[in-house]
This record gives structure tokens, sequence and C-alpha cells, in this order.
């Protein structure tokens, strides 16, 4: 007797447990998405310049407020990752698309067109490209605030683990003392002098803000963020007070993945001796039965409180809460 194969679930009966998922969500996680002509204005301009936004991408539950607050988090190099962590939206697992020549130009229109007075500029990791990407950053940046010239920009950034070469044009040196390159161990743990040239570049663009998120505690960054190490992202924080210390870094966790409340202040407290000066703090919302389950429903109590113990550890702004997520609220101050 052969034994039995197991059975592939329907497209039925999946779809019946990610709605039995979805109903099972708490209350607090419910809202509705936002104006209907605030989202399709977007969409249209997005749409027609063929660009991509992590508010579209990621599905973000705040994109409405934040059109109509006018902010938007454009994703630069393409939709495709060459990461695939466990907890993203994000599309991944092909190769990624070639660089649009005309992409920084294209988002500076397109800002120009919403009369956003706050951009934020993130991307798919791009491992594939000799800088990483980090002299799109500085493209694009260069190309909002020819256009728009009181625009402010945030970068939220990939670690920039990874790539060929140096690539793009020679960075100057800056005037601040060199931090020590350990010799790489097993894991690639350090700080590579390749990464810190690639944060230099977007460093010296000048972003109204650095953010780089660690996402999740220590123990759990390698079920979550596959490919990413949790001192390789703290060091990026480190190294860009380092190259200008006027620059406001941040970083942001998503909760419910399995931490405890000691991993939570433990992670606040790395953050901070790296001189992060903003955070946030939000719910993982699973997006696909693909990704990871969630493991805790955090309550809006528990998120207060947090935000609670990052301001006094001296975070200078915070965002706790459900629904928050990098870029929200991003260019307002408390």
């Amino acid at each position: 007797m052969s034994p039995q194969t197991p059975k592939t679930p329907t497209v039925k009966a999946v779809a019946a447990q990610m709605r039995g998922e979805i109903e099972a969500m708490p209350e607090w996680l419910r809202r509705p998405v936002g104006k209907a002509s605030e989202l399709s204005q977007v969409q249209k301009i997005i749409k027609q310049r063929q660009i991509h936004t992590i508010c579209e991408e990621g599905r973000c539950p705040n994109r409405g407020e934040c059109y109509a607050q006018k902010t938007a988090t454009f994703l630069l190099m393409g939709p495709t990752c060459t990461r695939a962590c466990a907890f993203c939206q994000v599309d991944k697992g092909h190769s990624p698309m070639p660089l649009d020549p005309e992409e920084p130009q294209k988002v500076a229109e397109a800002v120009q067109l919403l009369g956003l007075r706050y951009a934020v500029l993130t991307s798919v990791a791009r491992d594939d490209l000799p800088d990483g990407g980090a002299g799109w950053f500085a493209r694009t940046i260069a190309q909002i605030r020819l256009l728009n010239p009181h625009t402010e920009v945030e970068v939220l950034t990939p670690d920039f683990w990874g790539g060929t070469g140096r690539g793009g044009a020679p960075v100057p040196a800056l005037p601040v003392p060199a931090l020590p390159v350990p010799a790489p161990d097993g894991e690639n743990s350090g700080l590579h002098e390749l990464q810190r040239d690639r944060i230099r570049t977007v460093v010296e663009a000048k972003p109204a803000c650095y953010n780089h998120n660690i996402e999740t505690v220590r123990r759990l960054q390698g079920p979550v963020r596959r490919g990413a190490k949790y001192d390789r992202s703290i060091d990026v924080l480190r190294i860009v007070k380092q190259y200008d210390p006027t620059i406001p870094t941040k970083s942001g966790l998503m909760l419910g993945h399995g931490e405890t409340e000691a991993e939570i202040v433990e992670a606040m407290i790395d953050l901070r001796d790296a001189k992060c000066d903003r955070l946030t703090l939000g719910q993982y919302m699973r997006p696909s039965l693909e990704h990871l389950p969630v493991r805790k429903y955090w309550t809006p109590t528990e998120f207060d409180r947090f935000g609670s113990i990052a301001r006094e550890m001296g975070f200078e702004r915070v965002r706790s809460g459900p629904l928050v997520r990098s870029s929200y609220h991003a260019g307002e101050s408390d």
C-alpha cells in the first residue's frame, strides 16, 4: 500500500483560512482605507509615471491618511527585492528590474504634482547593484530638491550590505575619524568599509532624517529578516551619526512575532546606544498565508506603555500604536 500524498489546499480552503484570520483580527486594527478621491489621485500619478510607492506595494493601512496630509513614501529601484524577508509584502523570488534612468525625475515630478511637503524615499534591497543603490538615493534627493526646494526628504534605506563593487562616483572624504574595520568573521557581522562608503553617499545628500529599521528583536532576526543582521543594522544608525551628527536617525520594530516585553526594551536600549533619535513601533499584520503568522496582537494600551518607556529613554520623537508604520506622521514634530 503506497503512502498517501498530502493534499494541496484548494484556493477556496486557503481563502477561507485567510478570511478567518482577518475576522479574528482585533477591532483596533480595523480602519477605513481613506477617501477614494485621495487614493485615486495618487495612484493615477504613480501609474502614469510607472513608479512605485511602498504605501501601495506594502498595502499600508494608513495610506489614505498620509496622502491627505501631503506625505507619501516612494519605493525606488523597482518593486522586486533581492532578499526574502518572511514578513514583507514586497515582491521577491525573481530577478529585479533594470534601473529606470528617468525614475529620479519621475519621482520629483510626482512630488511636485502631489504638492508634497514631506517625501520619504525607500527601496527594495538591491544587492545586485555595485553600490547597493546608495547613489540612486542621492540622485533622487537631488532631483526632488531641484523641482521642490521646500520639500523635506527622509530616507528609509536597506543596510547596503552586499553588491559586487564600489560603483558610482567617488565619494570625497569627510572630516571625521574613520571607524576601525574589524576582520570579517564567519558571518561578516562587522560594518564593512564598502557598506560605510554606501552609507556615506546617502548621508552626504543631507536627508531630513535617516531611517533604517531593525524590524524585530535580536533573537528573532533570523526567521524574520532573512539576509539581515541585528548588529549590522544598529551599526548603520551608528555610522550615520559619526558622519553627520546633525541628521536625525530613526528605526522601527514590528511587534507580534513572539518577542517579549524585555526584548523590546532591550532593542530600544540598543538603539539609544547608537544615538538613534526617533522610533516607530507598530503591529505586524500577516499579508498572506505564505508569510509568518502573527504570534500576538499587542493592545493599544501596551503600545502606549512602550511609547512612554521610549520617551523616558530619550527618543525625541516616538510613534507607537498598532497601525503605526515607518513613515507614519513622518513630517510632523511632537
